[in-house]
């Protein structure tokens, strides 16, 4: 439209009332722009999230970032602290008899008898006590202590005491699975543990099957089902009542035909004095021979930390009827009774693999001779 038409308009519109807007102003011709980028198609197992769009010239499976000195320590210091807090129950005992022996007095033969009766209380086991005791005196007999240096070469007595059996569960990699049979008594964290450490084998990018073997219990099928789904793992399972052996003995096969780095094997609770029952794990055993004459290649034996003296008849039987190879101690929780473990080290020397201070998924850990000492003696 021309100047001369739109000025003759705008006059049209005053001359009957009103006034007729301006058109807006034509919009010059705009370039070709270059077509939008299409993203790479993602590989099959990385899909972004439906609700965060992934820019195109991002990566959209990022490395995790390296962990730094200070966040190992951090989460090394949080670990220490929790192992503390389960054995609180031992260590305040300890603690408190220890100021009450050694405030202002030397250690002489009547201090270290009554020291050696305070931690034989503390379920550390006649042996055990003798020999922490004994090596204390050889250092410091007749010298006056305060209860801080007295509980810091405890626990320097009873972490090298440790110090041997302290072994992690190391699967051996020749092993097309690793067997490894778990067994305790009813209610010990069996299923648990199972899980946890399937979490922790699957994290250093091992390939790990699970037997629910507990055939039993219904509950505890579903229970290592449920931990199968959170750690990848497939579970070998029967219907409740089934053999276990029979189901140890598939599960093996099954395992070996996939070449699985390892197999951990459930199995039903059971009381130590009940050889019926016992009986019925040495015949997993048998069975699990006939296919691998090495089969299993250990045998876990996971032991409540709450219960005391009672954990020696615990080892005791089922290390004749199982050939128990090394021990995992839960539920260090702030009830445990942790000093046991010393006393069981003294008896025993079976490895102990791992600890437990809780029901969370890394709460099992690798047990760590010295930290431990210091947890039972309250020592930061």
């Amino acid at each position: 439209m021309t100047g001369e038409q739109i000025t003759k308009k705008r006059w049209l519109g005053r001359l009957f009332g009103g006034d007729i807007p301006a058109p807006p102003p034509e919009v010059p011709p705009q370039p070709d722009l270059p077509p939008t980028p299409v993203p790479p198609e993602l590989p099959p197992h990385v899909q972004p999230s439906p609700d965060i769009p992934v820019p195109a010239d991002q990566p959209h499976s990022p490395e995790p970032p390296p962990i730094t000195p200070q966040a190992e320590a951090a989460a090394k210091a949080g670990w220490l602290a929790r192992v503390r807090h389960g054995l609180s129950r031992t260590s305040s005992r300890l603690s408190q008899g220890i100021t009450e022996l050694f405030t202002k007095r030397k250690l002489d033969d009547a201090a270290l008898e009554e020291l050696e009766e305070l931690l034989i209380a503390a379920d550390l086991g006649v042996a055990a006590a003798a020999r922490i005791t004994q090596r204390l005196a050889k250092s410091r007999f007749d010298q006056e202590v305060s209860p801080d240096e007295v509980r810091g070469a405890l626990a320097e007595e009873i972490a090298e005491l440790l110090g041997p059996i302290a072994r992690p569960l190391r699967p051996d990699p020749d092993r097309k699975p690793h067997v490894v049979l778990v067994v305790g008594v009813n209610g010990s964290g069996k299923t648990t543990t199972i899980g946890k450490l399937a979490k922790y084998f699957r994290d250093q990018g091992l390939s790990v099957t699970l037997a629910a073997g507990d055939t039993f219990r219904a509950a505890a099928v579903e229970q290592l089902k449920i931990w199968g789904e959170r750690t990848g793992c497939p579970v070998i399972a029967r219907d409740q009542g089934a053999d276990a052996a029979g189901l140890a003995f598939d599960a093996l096969r099954e395992a070996q035909r996939r070449q699985d780095d390892l197999l951990l094997i459930d199995t039903a609770g059971r009381l130590q004095n009940k050889a019926d029952l016992m009986a019925e794990l040495q015949k997993i055993i048998r069975v699990l021979r006939k296919h691998d004459p090495q089969a299993p290649h250990d045998v876990l034996l996971v032991l409540d930390a709450t219960v005391g003296q009672n954990a020696h008849s615990q080892v005791e039987i089922f290390k004749e009827m199982t050939q128990v190879s090394g021990l995992v101690l839960t539920k260090l929780d702030g009830t445990a009774r942790g000093g046991v473990l010393v006393a069981l080290a003294e008896r025993f020397g079976l490895p102990v693999h791992a600890i437990g201070v809780g029901e969370g998924v890394d709460d099992l850990r690798p047990f760590e001779a010295k930290a431990f000492a210091r947890g039972l003696l309250g020592v930061e």
